[in-house]
């Protein structure tokens, strides 16, 4: 499913956890590896030069870069010769041309970085790339979960039966194919859309009702990872999706969540693009986002 993926690097210990767990998913694939800096002319050139740099700053720049690119071939174990480059411009722009020029299939990026002379914020960057980017891309966080980059045993796959959230369903059962991993199809009915205050109680039957149709979307995951002779496991609870997500991901030992990046709300439906975000700055295992702004349909 993946030939070919693509990691951006800052020189952060996030942007180098996410190398690693690149490199892992290349091998697993047999995809190529491509390894990208960019230069970020835009605030390294000052609020009246625009991208106009001294000869002396972009060649301490583009330094700077290559020994960030250095590093990251040196600290991966690629499947394959690593492809390299050094870009100039902004990061997003740059970052989504280079996937375009080259079909990248999978982007990996470190959630969080650091700013200066050739360095750029890489918690923004990497969650403007998540919803402008027409590929699933893997989020990493330097975390003592997402240390480890062996094999994925459990993959978490949160929905909430909207089309936009199905579209994790296939990467996350193929990545699940690769490893022998076991795939949990998660719902969360979302108390806080149809709870009205704190005296309010929700009446028996509509959880149920709730719970009834979560039951329905996460069989429905469950039988396309059993498909790919994925083994799985199906959980509806009723709470906060972003908390429970996280919750059901600590208590699981999750290795990886797979989700998509719209969706839409609901008496039994959370906003899955916002969930996302959330889940993407808090989670302590990798995620992978799956943009699905082009997909229509109501029920996956």
């Amino acid at each position: 499913m993946f030939d070919s993926i693509l990691v951006p690097t800052d020189g952060s210990e996030h942007a180098t956890r996410a190398a690693e767990h690149g490199a892992a998913l290349a091998r697993a694939f047999g995809a190529s590896l491509h390894v990208i800096a960019v230069i970020d002319t835009r605030t390294a050139g000052g609020p009246f030069n625009g991208d106009d740099l001294e000869d002396e700053t972009l060649d301490r720049m583009t330094a700077d870069a290559e020994d960030t690119v250095a590093a990251i071939t040196d600290a991966v174990d690629a499947a394959g010769a690593i492809q390299t480059t050094i870009r100039k411009g902004d990061p997003v722009d740059e970052i989504c041309a280079y996937r375009d020029d080259h079909d990248v299939e999978l982007i990996a990026m470190g959630t969080h970085g650091r700013t200066g002379v050739g360095r750029y914020l890489a918690g923004s960057v990497t969650e403007s790339v998540v919803r402008q980017a027409d590929v699933p891309v893997l989020t990493v966080r330097a975390t003592d979960r997402s240390r480890d980059t062996a094999p994925y045993d459990d993959i978490l796959v949160p929905t909430d039966g909207s089309a936009p959230a199905a579209a994790a369903i296939e990467p996350a059962c193929e990545i699940a194919a690769q490893f022998d991993a076991r795939v949990h199809a998660l719902n969360v009915v979302n108390l806080s859309n149809i709870a009205t205050g704190s005296e309010y109680t929700l009446p028996k039957d509509l959880i149920e009702s709730l719970e009834s149709q979560g039951e329905k979307v996460t069989e429905r995951i469950a039988a396309r990872a059993r498909e790919s002779g994925v083994e799985t496991v199906t959980r509806v609870v009723s709470g906060f999706p972003a908390a429970d997500i996280l919750e059901y991901a600590d208590e699981n030992d999750i290795d990886l969540i797979a989700m998509g990046t719209a969706g839409r709300t609901g008496l039994n439906r959370f906003l899955v693009g916002s969930t996302t975000e959330r889940i993407i700055r808090h989670a302590d295992m990798p995620v992978l986002a799956v943009n699905a702004r082009d997909q229509r349909g109501d029920e996956a």
